[in-house]
């Protein structure tokens, strides 16, 4: 009955030797893949490399860079410089679109928690440290330089961002549409087919300004447009003067953002979730959604009402969508809510007109203070501060003005162009004076102006577009560049003082950020970074200077510079790294030099180099 089958010791013994080999497998897999550059970057927590150091200027022999590394990732190099990496790795070629702190997989992987009926999953959730990538990210296959603007408004090429997945499911509203090595962009969107330039003419007619110009001679400059699709309405209404900040998550159509960017149109990854936007109060002179998806009656209105605090007093939305014409009755109930709501909150309508109707905000707190007692939603706390911004929840309240904006009824700002260089009012909320101001702007004018003189050998008057200011202060180093066929994205520290406001009222746009973290943005995105004391700073932070450099490759495109003006220490810890990165240095400018710096700083430009993977050239061929 039991011939042919072994007895229970056999078995045993089978099962110990199988369990062996495979402890001894899996070590031989674990062993030689920590030492495969390529493979050990596929997977959050893979540090291979190196432990990324928190103290990296200034270091003693106990906290030397060195002791951070692996010694089989370093060369010994002659001289007081010590060792320095050979390399860093290289990411697989899936994570070529990667975006560290908006990337659905360390969700998955970390299993948070998340509700997804508020699109919390959409908001960014940053890996720990010791969980972060520490390789390069390469290019796609077949990558090529970006076409240069303003050609690049109307087309892109398809190997630089390989999805065309929006050309077929949009194909009906002329989003994009393929035409051979190349992606073409009609200027059509969810509610303007025949063309975002047709669209904005509509609306500036229906506001009667003049010549059906949308920037009403200069007073409208700061736009922003929620759910913006491939950013084709924020790119027609450059040619206007006005410039707008374009937001969209990294959801089901996850690469319209990166689309945006790639065409040379300011844009941004976020979404109205359950934290504040990572703008100021009153940025912007008006709001646009078109069939941005939007549920805008949810948890008692909230995401209006954070709509709200970033709009200005007179501040305008356009809103195009089905219930705005009530073709059935449940756009009909839709309608009703939202009237009902925009209501109590003071807006009244504009204009309407077919599939749009635009609300303009109260330019006073008077209608605030005339509500019933009680009316919903209520006026936020006084203690509350509407540029709080980073990481701050949203709060369904009504932002009321300050006393300053109610007794002028307005934000006093000039029209544009004159506001780029006038004082602007909240520049007293930091103790700043105009003639401050005034020298802070002439400053960056001849330090910009000496950065372009070093840049010369190497650009010429189409070579840089999307630009970012990491720590943008007044916005003075942006202003500078008006006269320049460049946007800039002026970023502002989480942790200092709150002057993103101080931009936004020069016309300007910007974010939020903290450098200790990645930046919402997808890589290869900016020609040009502007890095002033953002390493000492977050060393001061005690996070890590290499997880900054990494952060920086990621976002600079192929032949991008970076401008780091920094102290000396600083600049001979980013050449230790040149290599590595596959960066070039340009010039380094010290303060001896006839164009030098002021006090101790150090300039040093270097201009990211383009390389393949093996794979890509591979792929490509």
């Amino acid at each position: 009955m039991t011939r042919g089958r072994p007895d229970g010791a056999q078995k045993k013994r089978l099962l110990t030797s199988v369990c062996i080999v495979a402890v001894f497998l899996v070590f031989l897999y674990v062993y030689f893949g920590s030492k495969n550059s390529g493979e050990s970057a596929l997977e959050y927590g893979s540090r291979s490399l190196r432990k990324l150091g928190s103290s990296y200027l200034g270091a003693d022999e106990d906290s030397d860079l060195g002791s951070k590394q692996d010694e089989s990732s370093l060369v010994l190099l002659d001289g007081e410089d010590g060792i320095t990496p050979r390399s860093f790795p290289v990411c697989d070629d899936r994570h070529s679109e990667l975006i560290p702190c908006l990337d659905r997989n360390l969700i998955y992987q970390t299993r948070l928690k998340l509700d997804l009926s508020v699109m919390e999953h959409y908001e960014r959730h940053c890996p720990v440290p010791e969980r972060r990538f520490n390789c390069l990210i390469p290019p796609p296959p077949g990558y090529k330089i970006p076409i240069k603007w303003p050609k690049s408004r109307d087309e892109v090429w398809k190997a630089n961002i390989p999805h065309t997945h929006l050309a077929h499911e949009k194909s009906d509203q002329r989003w994009m549409v393929v035409k051979g090595d190349k992606i073409n962009f009609p200027g059509g969107g969810t509610h303007f087919h025949y063309g975002a330039d047709k669209y904005i003419a509509l609306i500036a007619n229906m506001l009667n300004f003049p010549n059906n110009i949308l920037n009403n001679k200069g007073r409208l400059r700061t736009f922003f447009d929620v759910g913006c699709g491939v950013a084709s309405f924020g790119g027609y209404l450059l040619s206007s003067d006005i410039i707008t900040m374009s937001l969209a998550p990294n959801d089901v159509h996850q690469n319209q953002i990166q689309f945006a960017l790639e065409r040379g149109i300011p844009a941004y990854l976020g979404v109205l979730g359950t934290k504040r936007l990572p703008y100021p109060s009153r940025s912007f002179e008006f709001a646009h959604c078109s069939r941005c998806r939007i549920d805008w009656l949810q948890r008692d209105g909230i995401l209006l009402l954070e709509l709200d605090r970033v709009l200005r007093p007179g501040g305008y939305f356009a809103y195009s969508s089905p219930e705005a014409y009530a073709q059935d009755e449940e756009d009909l109930r839709i309608w009703r809510a939202i009237s009902a709501l925009v209501e109590r909150m003071c807006w009244r309508i504009a204009a309407k007109k077919n599939q749009t109707v635009v609300w303009q905000k109260p330019l006073t707190n008077d209608c605030y203070l005339e509500r019933e007692p009680g009316t919903q939603p209520p006026l936020c706390r006084s203690d509350d501060d509407p540029d709080a911004v980073w990481g701050v929840p949203m709060e369904a309240c009504i932002t009321p003005y300050s006393d300053h904006d109610h007794k002028t009824k307005g934000s006093g700002l000039a029209p544009w162009p004159a506001r780029l260089t006038a004082a602007p009012p909240r520049l007293a909320d930091f103790g700043y004076s105009s003639e401050m101001f005034e020298k802070d702007t002439e400053l960056w004018k001849r330090r910009v102006d000496n950065y372009w003189n070093l840049l010369s050998p190497k650009i010429s008057s189409n070579t840089l577009r999307n630009v970012m200011d990491m720590k943008a202060n007044l916005g003075s180093f942006a202003a500078a560049l008006n006269n320049k066929d460049v946007w800039v994205m002026n970023v502002i520290p989480e942790d200092g003082p709150k002057t993103l406001k101080i931009v936004y009222d020069r016309g300007l746009i910007g974010s939020v950020h903290n450098w200790c973290e990645a930046f919402s943005t997808y890589p290869r995105t900016y020609d040009l970074l502007h890095a002033w004391t953002v390493f000492s700073d977050i060393e001061k932070k005690g996070c890590s200077g290499e997880d900054l450099l990494l952060e920086m490759d990621r976002i600079l495109r192929p032949t991008g510079f970076a401008i780091i003006r920094d102290r000396q220490p600083v600049i001979e810890f980013v050449k230790k790294y040149l290599t590595a990165l596959h960066w070039e240095a340009i010039t380094t400018v010290d303060s001896n030099s006839e164009l030098g710096p002021d006090g101790d700083e150090v300039v040093f430009i270097i201009q990211k180099k383009l390389w393949l993977t093996s794979e890509s050239v591979r792929d490509t061929e």
